[in-house]
């Protein structure tokens, strides 16, 4: 009897010393991740990488405040800390002050932020990557320094819901590209520093600001600086490319302000000039020989070109599984571009066949596990119907995703690249890009590309509104890239390919809110979608597993397309019964525009072109049929979302912005 006596004790212990604890629950596990992931380091008295009370008066952990039962301030400034920052930092809903200035921290910044920061104080450690998208919500932010890093790439517009945000450094960085247009409505802004840093073009939105001291150094600006800068206390500009031909008006030359020189008044006048009529004559060369072209070219077989106008309707088959016959039309590869570029549709259109396949790393299982830190559940990111996913980082920077696969799941060494090699030819700017393997003995693992904010499931619904910092905009053109992946897959490919687990949690998010859809080739795993795509996203049809086609592709796309309209689950067991199935709930509201407005997500607050709204759901509403002959398929699907996108866009140019739901009546003719 003992040891069910000791069993009982120790479980009673547990629960009273759990119901005594003083602190948030949440808020202590957050606090065992950072100290976990920072390698457990022995400075920060107190500290425990399993339960404590950080908050009681007996328990004391170096550098964290508390008032009541709430972790208020985390304050690990010069104690020469390494490792990275964790996962779980969006748990301390109650820090307002986060400092680990002055460390040796790396990796990239979590998205995971702690969500109501008035103070954020990264300076003086060795991030890389960017800055989360995840600030452009945190309203109460006062001060941002992230200096002194090994960050790079382009801002990206996040700044617009900042006012209280008055101190930002971004200096001794690798940022570049011209600065983001939403600084403009920084209008609490008083420090700006980017000195040290790769950013180039004008700094004209800079006008807009109030600011007392503004650092511009050593960067790569051109153009004028605004005459109204020069009232600014505090004005550093040398080491920039300012011109130095005469100023338009309301301007003042930048070599007054310490710029460089680089000659007489007229040469930008005369170089500007010049480059005018060669930009002018090399336009109208481009269109001569565009005319020329289409008139001497033949007509091209609607089978290998993916331009809307000119799609075939899709050919219902049975799941492509193991197939590595696949021949699939390719786009060219396109950068990376911010979410609102209103080119983004048009890059994705356009496509060529080619037939070389991918050319895929050979990774061994030791350079991956210790990349991985010897598979790490802090490195533990995804988990499917094959195995688990990680993330593996490299000293020199590079960061991927590694998929490590149940040993099971494969007959052996030649089963397993039968797949690879099959999955290597699937090559779409909205497709998860494998970029290599492993393949030892009883060890057979997937290596893909990093999407450093997440799934699409966790950006939507694991953080209230924090975790959904995305426009309307941004929402249709996340459900645009995602359609014409699966167009891809579905039309394109030869025999077509069917991806059978198509949810949100297989929406991977790129740096800008790009899409990348990921477990595509892998349909011969999934025996029963119904079991893989988890309750929500099944079709009616898939109660018999023989009974997949395409087009229940597109009815899980659809549910993909429902939560980004709600921002709620699939399934919600925590829901009333009638609201528990996303599609069953919402799919009789679609075509009432008053109801519309009450499901969309709180978190777009509002903001939506109306009739946009009408059409995405007019798209859903077809897309959910019971009958799978009646659903579109992803090309038409793809096609009115690319309307949609190129409405809001021209409807922006013409001023008009994005529309409250109170406006909705003013906009029946959009």
């Amino acid at each position: 009897m003992t040891p069910p006596l000791a069993s009982v004790a120790l479980f009673f212990f547990v629960a009273v010393t759990a119901a005594v604890a003083k602190t948030d629950r949440a808020d202590v596990e957050a606090l065992n991740v950072l100290f976990t992931s920072m390698n457990k380091p022995s400075k920060l008295d107190g500290w425990k990488a399993d339960g404590g009370d950080p908050c009681d008066d007996d328990d004391e952990w170096k550098g964290i405040e508390c008032s009541g039962s709430s972790v208020t301030e985390i304050d690990l400034s010069g104690l020469d800390l390494t490792g990275s920052l964790g996962y779980q930092l969006s748990g301390l809903k109650s820090v307002t002050k986060f400092d680990v200035s002055g460390n040796k921290l790396s990796g990239e910044i979590p998205y995971a932020l702690p969500p109501n920061l008035v103070k954020l104080n990264l300076q003086g450690n060795a991030f890389t990557g960017g800055v989360p998208y995840s600030i452009s919500q945190m309203s109460d932010l006062e001060t941002l320094n992230v200096a002194n890093n090994h960050l790079s790439g382009q801002l990206t517009d996040m700044f617009s819901h900042l006012p209280k945000l008055s101190k930002v450094d971004l200096s001794s960085n690798r940022f570049s590209g011209n600065l983001p247009q939403s600084f403009q409505y920084l209008s609490g802004l008083k420090t700006l520093n980017l000195e040290g840093n790769q950013f180039s073009g004008h700094i004209d939105i800079l006008a807009k600001l109030d600011l007392d001291d503004l650092n511009l150094q050593n960067n790569k600006f051109t153009g004028w600086i605004p005459s109204k800068l020069k009232d600014i206390d505090s004005l550093k500009t040398d080491g920039n490319q300012w011109s130095s031909g005469s100023a338009p008006p309301g301007m003042m030359k930048g070599s007054s302000a310490g710029s460089s020189s680089s000659g007489g008044s007229d040469s930008g006048i005369n170089g500007f000039a010049i480059g005018a009529l060669v930009i002018a004559v090399l336009l109208v060369a481009v269109i001569l020989l565009s005319v020329l072209a289409r008139k001497r070219s033949s007509p091209v077989s609607s089978h290998y070109y993916m331009d809307e106008s000119g799609r075939t309707s899709s050919v219902e088959m049975q799941s492509l599984e193991k197939s590595t016959s696949m021949d699939c039309k390719t786009p060219p590869a396109v950068p990376r571009k911010s979410m609102n570029d209103n080119e983004f549709e048009n890059k994705l259109n356009n496509s060529r066949r080619i037939l070389d396949p991918i050319s895929m790393v050979s990774y061994s299982s030791s350079d991956l596990q210790a990349a991985t830190s010897s598979w790490h559940s802090s490195r533990l990111i995804g988990q499917g119907t094959i195995g688990r996913v990680y993330k593996a980082k490299y000293a020199g920077g590079q960061v991927l995703a590694v998929k490590k696969c149940d040993p099971l799941s494969f007959s052996g060494s030649s089963d397993f690249m039968e797949i690879v090699n099959g999955i290597s030819k699937l090559r779409h700017p909205s497709i998860c890009e494998i970029v290599g393997y492993c393949s030892e003995p009883g060890l057979y693992m997937m290596v893909y590309e990093y999407q450093m904010n997440g799934s699409l499931y966790e950006f939507l619904h694991l953080s209230d509104d924090y975790s959904r910092p995305l426009t309307w905009d941004t929402r249709v053109r996340i459900a645009l890239g995602i359609a014409q992946a699966l167009e891809y897959l579905h039309e394109t490919c030869s025999p077509p390919v069917i991806h059978k687990n198509v949810k949100s949690s297989n929406v991977l998010l790129d740096a800008d809110l790009n899409p990348h859809l990921g477990d595509c080739g892998l349909a011969f795993f999934y025996d029963d979608p119904n079991e893989s795509l988890g309750p929500g996203y099944s079709a009616p049809e898939c109660a018999r597993p023989s009974g997949y086609t395409m087009k229940s592709d597109v009815y899980s796309f659809a549910v993909v397309m429902l939560e980004l309209l709600t921002g709620r689950k699939a399934y919600d067991s925590s829901k009333p019964k009638t609201q528990q199935s996303l599609v069953k709930f919402v799919t009789p509201q679609l075509h009432d525009m008053d109801a519309l407005g009450e499901l969309a997500d709180p978190g777009l607050h509002g903001l939506y072109p109306p009739k946009s709204l009408s059409r995405y759901a007019d798209v859903i509403a077809r897309c959910v049929q019971a009958d799978p002959e009646f659903r579109p398929s992803m090309s038409e699907v793809s096609q009115e979302l690319t309307g949609c996108v190129q409405r809001s866009d021209s409807d922006r140019r013409m001023g008009g912005g994005l529309y409250s739901a109170s406006q909705r009546s003013d906009m029946s003719d959009w």
